[in-house]
């Protein structure tokens, strides 16, 4: 068995535990808004037929108003270039509250 030196594994160590975090932990985006009222349940949206093959489904999401959630439908739309799939928003809890992260085109 080979001797690693403490220092040598200490470091890997922590690197590997900073990665690993920042891996699993989103971080809002400057500005966020920070909304301490857990969101409702999503609805379930009943899907129309798609204006055409090429259109993607955004799933609907609430969205804050100040004071209340308010539901934003889910629509079609057509990828954005060199893009086949869209990952939908959500809601995401930490100490300071409920932040929404954008949906993005992947």
């Amino acid at each position: 068995m080979r001797h690693i030196p403490k220092f040598r594994a200490a470091a890997v160590l922590t690197s590997m535990l900073l990665f690993s975090a920042c891996a699993v932990a989103q971080r809002p985006r400057a500005g966020v808004v920070y909304v301490q009222q857990r969101p409702p349940a999503r609805i379930v949206e009943v899907l129309a037929v798609a204006p055409s093959r090429a259109h993607v489904w955004m799933s609907g999401h609430y969205d804050w108003r100040g004071r209340e959630y308010v539901w934003i439908p889910g629509r079609y739309e057509l990828p954005l270039a060199g893009f086949r799939r869209y990952e939908d928003g959500r809601w995401v809890h930490n100490r300071q509250g409920w932040y929404f992260v954008d949906g993005r085109w992947r």
